[in-house]
């Protein structure tokens, strides 16, 4: 299942039919699709959409699993109170999941370049499906409550890791597959399966603890915290049936370096500065938006004053976080129509405008009397970062670097900005205390730091990000085939070996599959197979 098969010599019955000396004399790579016949794959609509929808469509449980932890939060310092508050539980149990993300990320950026694709996405969203449940579950030795902060602790560190599989295994690999989508619509089918999916985690990570405290009432706070960690699970077990299914992106097979030694010094030649430039945006970016997103029922508590009830404030949570969805909805659509760079800059732009306007109104915005003009401005302020970089950070991350270090490449990228995210939960709580505890400055100051953040992140995307347009990902592959090739690198290595390649064929899914690591490589291709069928050579 997970490719660790050992290959056996083709038999002569099983290999392939003779072919054209030219063919045999080709290098044993996957290299025949050419770039534009990407959209000419012989699959249907469905086909094409539903790898790119399977691969990206984990990041729901990222969004789900951050954002719920906030109202899981506030019920255990209900349910605990200081054993809760006082201990060092209360910052982890919220910060702690970014920590095993940014882990995740390194590993599986690493093993989604050199090992696999699909592969990598089925260990993580595994490692996702069991520490959730294991968290859900959490119980102290002897029914130590502080052995039980401790194991959600590490439970939820270890569910990070899974998550951080999702982001350069499941997005790289989306953006791959869009490949094959109708030019002008390629950006908008990536948002939706990846940023999209992010933000309705949100909304369901704020929804489902307001639904269950309303079910459970406040005096069975034990179960619905539970329940809320508990039900994590049900997406990526859904996830991970249809991943079972999926093959490997055809840019993979022709441009993967996974079968010869990275060039890494070439490659942070050519990549080093737009690295460090995507890095920073996307850590600027999660610095706001997970701190706003984790802190925002704390916020409203503020708001409302120790007294609210809770479905009050989970109530009022959700409706914030349904901002996310026209934003990132919007965005997807506005990505395709001026470009990654423009929407990203502008959307950050307006974003912090808003973040100034709502720090300056702060003292009448946060009156109870207002909350719900405090809820419609905190929700713009949330939909117009989605507009911008919380649509295009990504995509910017995935197209625009060659497909043999996308992995890599992404997860160093999501990676600095999950440490921005973690930064932002840790630091989010000593901004506020720099206002002065109980003042308007305790909730305004966040906003200014957010709205500068905002005005930085808008000028390194205007002028130090490329344009990306719809075939970004193969202009890229090529020009970096170009660049090697200057250095004297030997490119006819790049692409999967024949006798590892996977089907790729809707309708049929082939009469038979012979795959070999030495002599003789068959592979009976169905309707739609495009796996070049030769006999395998000695590595060049």
């Amino acid at each position: 299942m997970f490719g660790f098969k050992k290959r056996e010599p083709a038999t002569e019955a099983q290999a392939a039919p003779s072919q054209p000396d030219s063919a045999k004399d080709a290098p044993p790579y996957v290299q025949n699709v050419a770039e534009d016949q990407l959209e000419n794959t012989g699959k249907n609509t469905w086909e094409r959409i539903w790898p790119a929808m399977a691969c990206g469509a984990g990041l729901f449980s990222d969004g789900y699993v951050n954002n719920v932890i906030g109202s899981v939060s506030t019920m255990l310092s209900m349910i605990y109170g200081a054993a809760y508050t006082d201990s060092s539980a209360k910052k982890n149990v919220s910060a702690i999941t970014f920590a095993g993300t940014v882990v995740g990320q390194l590993i599986f950026g690493y093993t989604s370049d050199k090992w696999s694709r699909k592969n990598s996405l089925l260990v993580s969203t595994i490692i996702l499906i069991v520490f959730t449940a294991l968290a859900a579950g959490s119980y102290g030795a002897g029914g130590s409550t502080q052995g039980m902060f401790a194991a959600l602790t590490a439970y939820r560190f270890l569910a990070g890791i899974g998550i951080g599989g999702e982001y350069p295994a499941g997005s790289v690999a989306c953006a791959e597959s869009t490949g094959e989508l109708k030019a002008g619509t390629r950006n908008r089918w990536f948002i939706l399966f990846t940023n999209v999916m992010i933000d309705w985690g949100f909304v369901i990570g704020a929804f489902v603890p307001y639904l269950l405290v309303v079910i459970c009432t406040s005096d069975h706070l034990r179960a619905a915290w539970r329940i809320s960690l508990g039900l994590g699970v049900v997406p990526p077990m859904v996830l991970l049936l249809l991943r079972f299914q999926l093959q490997e992106p055809e840019e993979y097979k022709k441009e993967s370096m996974k079968n010869v030694r990275i060039p890494y010094l070439l490659v942070i030649k050519y990549y080093g500065w737009r690295l460090f430039v995507v890095s920073a945006i996307w850590f600027m970016y999660d610095f706001s938006t997970y701190s706003f997103g984790i802190y925002s029922s704390t916020i409203l508590a503020n708001i409302y004053g120790a007294s609210a009830p809770l479905t009050t404030t989970f109530g009022w949570n959700t409706v914030i976080n349904l901002f996310y969805i026209p934003g990132c909805m919007l965005g997807s659509f506005y990505s395709d129509k001026v470009g990654p760079r423009y929407a990203l800059a502008s959307g950050v732009f307006a974003q912090a405008i808003v973040g100034f306007i709502m720090a300056g109104l702060y003292p009448t915005l946060a009156k109870p009397v207002n909350v719900a003009a405090f809820a419609i401005v905190y929700g713009i302020f949330l939909s117009l970062g989605e507009l911008g970089p919380g649509d295009n950070i990504g995509l910017v991350a995935s197209k625009t670097c060659a497909t043999g270090v996308r992995g890599q490449y992404y997860a160093i990228a999501a990676a600095t900005g999950k440490i921005g995210a973690f930064v932002g939960t840790y630091i989010f709580p000593y901004i506020e205390k720099a206002g002065g505890e109980g003042t308007a400055a305790s909730a305004q100051y966040p906003f200014y730091v957010s709205g500068a953040l905002c005005m930085l992140s808008a000028v390194l995307a205007l002028f130090c990000l490329p344009d990306i347009g719809q075939d970004t990902i193969t202009k890229e592959d090529a020009s970096f085939r170009t660049y090697l090739s200057s250095q004297g690198w030997n490119v006819s290595q790049l692409g999967l070996l024949t006798g590892e390649s996977v089907q790729s064929g809707g309708g049929a899914a082939g009469d038979a599959a012979g795959d070999a690591a030495g002599d003789a490589a068959g592979d009976a291709a169905g309707d739609a197979a495009v796996i070049v069928k030769q006999e395998n050579e000695d590595k060049p």
